[in-house]
């Protein structure tokens, strides 16, 4: 069991983050805001694979604009990520987002954050503050001091701007596209501050790369008690994403929502394409949204036993196979009928207990 930081709880939508929320899953669009059903169409699916909030560039004034539609039609939370130009803030919020992600210190004049904090205040709308490694402040920068100690200092600079505004609906990231800068980062924040926490590893990379450095830096987090809401950033579809995050947290028992998917290494007793198998099995139910483990197996032999904790299973023969439940082997099926089968069995289960 992992012990949770206590943090306190904000809420972006119908979503709570911190406090004893579930740790939520974000994404972000990358599709052209400006193009409403396009960007609608890309929250559907993120929707679909179970994000729970979509975070979208807004560029300029018809970005912002733009919002408005999104927002009627969205069914997760929006939150409009911002820099610079604080009047895109503004729009924003009058035109009904969920929440945004702003630098006060990036934004200009203190007359320019104070309208966007006056406004936010009044909408109930919180604010993320997001400090890049790779993008520090000039003064931040040149310090003599490590980086993630750099990141932390600026982050809290940015906070004392919120506070004297008495401005408290906020949460913090703090990423690098190096991972032990981000865990160092997370670590030291966490032991100053109580506000909510964003975690994810910024520019990790393509699919295999990122998820690989992502698991890392936010498993070492969270396995911690680290961390309230998280995104896996891929060079990816970013429906990837969202199955990269919940992948985490299942691994590590903070989420049980979706399939938990297992399986064996191949060996010299497999006699069925294993590889294969598995990632067809993986993706026929990657959208099912049960907490039920699903397990495929090299072989008869062990492999019922072997996934004995398993919910359902596949065991490889020869051209065939074999499904069981909780060990138990409940059908022999020929291989081209393996996946259907499964399929099958699960639903009818699932229908009866809905």
């Amino acid at each position: 069991m992992i012990n949770r930081r206590k943090s306190k709880q904000i809420q972006i939508g119908n979503v709570k983050i911190g406090g004893d929320a579930p740790i939520s899953v974000q994404s972000m669009c990358n599709t052209d805001t400006r193009d409403v059903n396009k960007t609608l169409d890309q929250i559907s699916e993120l929707a679909s694979a179970g994000c729970e909030i979509a975070r979208l560039a807004v560029l300029n004034k018809d970005a912002a604009s733009a919002i408005k539609d999104i927002v009627k039609k969205s069914q997760i939370p929006i939150v409009a990520d911002i820099h610079f130009d604080y009047r895109l803030a503004l729009t924003c919020i009058e035109n009904g987002v969920h929440a945004l992600r702003i630098n006060p210190g990036n934004i200009g004049k203190r007359e320019h954050t104070e309208k966007v904090i006056k406004a936010a205040k009044e909408h109930q709308i919180p604010i993320r503050i997001g400090i890049n490694g790779g993008s520090l402040e000039k003064e931040f920068d040149q310090m003599d001091l490590p980086l993630h100690e750099k990141m932390v200092k600026s982050a809290l600079r940015h906070i004392e701007i919120l506070e004297d505004l008495n401005f408290y609906d906020t949460k913090i990231s703090l990423k690098s596209s190096d991972v032990l800068t981000t865990i160092e980062a997370y670590k030291l924040m966490a032991g100053k501050v109580d506000y909510p926490l964003h975690l994810g590893v910024t520019e990790a990379g393509t699919l295999k790369n990122g998820l690989i450095k992502s698991s890392v830096g936010l498993g070492a987090l969270l396995s911690q008690g680290i961390g309230d809401t998280i995104r896996v950033s891929l060079t990816e579809n970013p429906v990837e994403e969202v199955h990269a995050g919940f992948g985490i947290l299942k691994a590590l028992g903070l989420r049980k929502k979706g399939v938990n998917f297992i399986s064996c290494p191949t060996c010299g007793r497999t006699q069925i394409d294993l590889i294969g198998l598995a990632k067809k099995v993986e993706d026929k139910f990657k959208n099912l949204d049960m907490p039920i483990t699903i397990a495929v197996m090299g072989c008869p032999v062990n492999g019922p036993g072997e996934a004995r904790h398993a919910d359902y299973g596949i065991a490889g023969a020869i051209k065939e196979g074999y499904i069981f439940k909780k060990g138990e082997i409940i059908a022999r099926v020929p291989e081209s009928d393996l996946i259907n089968s499964l399929e099958k069995i699960i639903m009818e289960t699932y229908s009866s207990v809905k």
